[in-house]
């Protein structure tokens, strides 16, 4: 359904799409959102701490998620992202370019 692509793109990875899209929910922590990504996607994705924090440095750099705020706990901050009306449009585009291909392959398909 996606290819990754490679850092330096407008594109997201479908990691990415997953991230963004578990974040129209509002401000999450990072072990929250790997759970909502996980959800999101039926078990097929479920990124690494490493991973995860990778994706959320890359969405950061290039203005489609934030900081929202940090709370300390248990003697660390826990930082809270949000997503910012760029990574908004970019995941509500990649939703409908995703259904317009969806749509036209069902309508190849379909029986006549």
């Amino acid at each position: 359904m996606f290819c990754t692509m490679p850092r330096g793109t407008d594109e997201v990875s479908e990691p990415m799409y997953y991230v963004l899209a578990a974040l129209l929910d509002g401000p999450m922590h990072g072990h929250a959102i790997m759970g909502v990504v996980t959800e999101l996607s039926g078990g097929r994705v479920k990124p690494s701490v490493g991973t995860l924090y990778g994706i959320l440095e890359r969405l950061s750099d290039r203005g489609m998620i934030a900081v929202d705020r940090e709370e300390p706990v248990g003697g660390r901050n826990r930082r809270y992202f949000r997503i910012t009306d760029s990574g908004t449009t970019v995941v509500e585009s990649e939703a409908q370019r995703m259904l317009r291909a969806a749509t036209l392959v069902m309508k190849r398909t379909a029986p006549a």
